[in-house]
């Protein structure tokens, strides 16, 4: 459906004609001489995404990575508030030149906190230039229409001030094809320079593929995927057209390549005579009637990579009658595990058949596998084929093929599939380079192109292959860098749409992040203050959308999926907010509470941002020392908080509704609702449980000062020094600096984390205090657990250096 639908709008597109007479759109702003053009719509995510990519990091030390990233440095000082394009171009010298194309907002380039910055307005007759160098960067900027432009290239900006700027329409055409709201997008324009060749064959490197390419583009921590379309305007002069009017078909040559070879194409057809016509064309060669029969029930030719060797495999259709093509070739020279190997006397045909797809003419020897006819230069190179494929231990078979044909389409008229030694020969190619960029992780990698009328679509990925972890083994799954060091720990929370969990965290210039649970950061927003405790989430407008929810010292946020603030939140305080927001749903009818406590006091508010008049508690004896929680036993609802020498339970109202029997000096360790009884500590290392009619309980813990106390409804946890009691259970850990332990109950099981931030270890723990297998794992913070994706494994988040985020997975 996909397909179909990108298919309607492709064609829709192409077949209108440009009436476009004023400049509305970013893209009537692209230099004429740009041949790649870069959309994005979040710039903050499109960093991270690269920073984070394993991939891109590979070969980041590259001359041209380096160039280009100290080129285009500036870029990450904007702060658009929509999209922005990136358009690269090479000038006359052959040097790089960029331009950047976006909306003008005030906050967009603020150059009072910049270092080195230095700036020079240029003013004429009808237009103004400013000059900026920043970082030994010199670039040039402009506002016209309220659209900003800046280009390291000042011809690129005087450009735009004449009259005749009317944009490429196929380039406007391709534009309308890339995405909305994606991290990135990009638009490949003929001639451009920056890529090269995409193929292993050296044959196609030198012809031209195709014309305009659009395609999204999504960058993962361990995959690069792109989606797109591509069109040859000139029907005669790009290799892709030679596919126009014949109809994919399933790619079966990965059933027969060896998994020891270094990749293969396959390009396919439903009719030879019209595949080999337009190929002829495009070749320039007179279409004659052919000398042979051997392809006429061909639906597919391979070509197989090992290292100098090849071999052409031709999948049939008819088997007999290919067979009976072959029946001049019968000269058998040998016999591999029971299979005939022939001489051919023909092995230049393929190249004057096939060329520029096929350039290998040493293929001698054949032999002939169910429905496939193995062509190769080498006894050898047939005898490995034939192994595999007889011992499936092709690349069909293979976990790390089935990982990418996720991404692929079953019928494709061309598919190329590279190996990690391929894909460091291709890089090398585009980049001019001779390097090894230790690739061995990427075991496959794919491109395809599904012709249909026109156009063909586009697909690739290159992917990190992960082993599958053993039984209870603990793999890591992401390592998220930010740009600064983090200050909150981070959490998950629910997505609304996918019904999977995300991640937010908080860095140290008071960011807060929304980050998938892939690693891709959704948006960047930052705010005022520290948040205090964990961000909640409520469904404000009762639709089933989720918000988040929380406080700073000073502010109460509620946060859309998209990072916007709700209305009227956030609400200003001028006092002091001393702990984490309470959020209660009585009913469970989503008429929230939200209860911030300043100090002594409790202010309790509506989701409209009002206080709720009907709350009459005005203040506590003194500074209340945790976050107020909503219990409910039976049919009463109970509030509960307490000071160093105050238990307050109290109903909706704000009225005490039990009050204890006993004084006590409290710790300051949370209050639980244990076997029905609100329970927490004292000063002095006791249990207190208070009951519903006020009647409490001391048991005597032995604790310290400084414990920790964590409880569900009927299990109890307990950490003190180096002692860790899990339902009266206890083990003794190495003396460290440890958090506070945490309790999750997960299909129906009781885990128990707790993180040794000293030693830089995550312990955890089932009901009977017995650690987990293969912990402990390395992390700097409390963990949250819990299953955050579609699989039945559970994932846990913790702070990992400084300014990284690790998530791993329990397989």
């Amino acid at each position: 459906m996909r397909f179909f639908c990108f298919s309607l709008l492709f064609l829709l597109i192409f077949n209108c004609s440009n009436t476009k007479t004023n400049r509305s759109e970013l893209i009537d702003f692209v230099p004429k001489n740009a041949t790649v053009v870069l959309k994005t719509s979040n710039l903050e995510s499109l960093k991270s995404s690269i920073d984070n990519s394993d991939f891109l990091q590979k070969i980041s030390n590259t001359d041209s990575y380096q160039k280009l990233e100290n080129t285009l440095g500036n870029l990450w000082y904007l702060k658009p508030t929509s999209d922005i394009l990136i358009c690269l171009s090479k000038d006359l010298k052959d040097s790089l030149q960029y331009s950047i194309i976006t909306k003008y907002n005030k906050q967009l380039f603020k150059t009072d906190s910049l270092p080195n910055y230095i700036e020079e307005t240029l003013a004429y007759k009808n237009k103004t230039i400013t000059k900026s160098t920043l970082n030994n960067n010199t670039f040039y900027s402009t506002v016209i229409d309220s659209v900003f432009v800046a280009s390291s290239s000042k011809d690129n900006i005087n450009a735009l001030f004449n009259n005749n700027t009317a944009t490429d329409a196929e380039l406007e055409k391709t534009y309308a094809i890339v995405g909305n709201d994606k991290t990135l997008s990009t638009i490949l324009k003929p001639g451009n320079t920056f890529l090269e060749s995409l193929f292993i064959e050296d044959s196609l490197s030198h012809k031209p593929f195709t014309n305009y390419v659009a395609a999204d583009v999504s960058i993962s921590q361990d995959e690069i995927l792109f989606n797109g379309v591509t069109k040859a305007v000139d029907s005669s002069k790009s290799l892709i057209n030679i596919f126009k009017n014949t109809i994919p078909q399933e790619n079966q040559i990965q059933n027969i390549t060896p998994s020891n070879s270094d990749g293969f194409m396959s390009f396919t057809f439903n009719d030879y005579d019209i595949f080999k016509t337009n190929l002829d064309r495009f070749n320039k060669k007179d279409s004659i009637v052919n000398k042979t029969t051997l392809f006429n029930d061909i639906i597919e030719v391979g070509v197989i990579y090992e290292d100098k060797n090849h071999a052409i495999v031709l999948n049939s259709i008819d088997v007999i009658a290919t067979k009976d093509a072959l029946l001049s070739e019968q000269n058998r020279i040998g016999s591999y595990r029971g299979v005939a190997i022939f001489g051919f006397s023909l092995p230049s045909l393929f190249t004057e058949t096939f060329a520029p797809l096929v350039s290998f003419n040493k293929a001698n020897k054949y032999c002939i596998l169910d429905n496939f006819f193995v062509f190769a230069g080498s006894t050898e190179m047939l005898q490995n084929i034939i192994a595999n494929y007889q011992n499936k231990t092709t690349f069909s078979e293979k976990n790390y093929f089935q990982d990418i044909k996720n991404n692929l389409s079953d019928a494709s008229s061309l598919m190329q599939v590279v190996t990690p030694t391929s894909l460091n020969t291709i890089i090398n190619k585009n980049l001019k380079k001779n390097s090894d960029y230790k690739l061995a992780d990427y075991n496959t990698s794919a491109l395809q192109c599904i012709y249909e009328t026109n156009f063909a679509h586009v697909n690739g990925v290159i992917k990190k292959n992960k082993v599958k972890g053993s039984l209870n083994s603990v793999s890591e799954e992401l390592n998220i860098k930010l740009d600064t060091d983090i200050l909150t720990n981070p959490q998950f929370v629910k997505n609304h749409i996918t019904k999977q969990k995300e991640i937010v965290v908080q860095d140290i210039n008071n960011n807060l992040y929304l980050i998938s649970n892939k690693g891709k950061i959704l948006w960047k927003k930052q705010i005022q203050g520290a948040i205090l405790g964990s961000v909640k989430q409520i469904d404000i407008y009762k639709n089933g959308r989720l918000q988040l929810i929380f406080t700073t010292p000073n502010r109460l946020y509620v946060i859309d999926r998209n990072g916007n603030d709700v209305t009227p939140f956030p609400i200003r305080f001028n006092d002091e907010i001393t702990q984490p927001l309470a959020v209660f749903d009585y009913d469970k009818n989503k008429n929230y509470r939200l209860l911030v406590t300043q100090g002594k006091r409790i202010l309790m508010y509506n989701v409209k941002g009002q206080t709720v008049s009907g709350f009459t508690f005005k203040s506590a004896n003194n500074t209340i020392t945790c976050e107020p929680k909503h219990f409910r036993i039976g049919t009463k609802d109970y509030i509960v908080f307490k000071t160093k020498s105050k238990l307050y339970i109290l109903d909706r109202t704000g009225k005490t509704r039990v009050k204890p029997k006993t004084a006590n000096s409290y710790s300051n360790q949370p209050i639980y609702l244990y076997n029905n009884n609100f329970t927490t500590t004292s000063s002095d290392g006791n249990l207190i449980t208070v009951d519903a009619k006020g009647n409490v309980s001391t048991k005597d813990l032995d604790l310290s000062e400084k414990h920790f106390l964590e409880t569900s409804s009927k299990s109890l946890v307990v950490f003190d020094e180096n002692k860790l009691s899990i339902k009266r259970k206890t083990t003794e850990l190495d003396y460290g600096d440890y958090s506070a332990p945490r309790l999750f109950y997960i299909n129906d099981k009781i885990y128990v984390a707790i993180t040794d931030k000293q030693a830089h270890k995550i312990h955890l723990y089932d009901s009977q205090a017995k650690l987990l297998p293969n912990f402990p794992v390395y992390g700097n913070s409390p963990i949250v657990l819990d299953n955050i994706d579609k699989d039945r494994n559970l994932e846990f988040v913790s702070k990992g250096e400084d300014n990284s985020i690790i998530l791993y997975q329990i397989n």
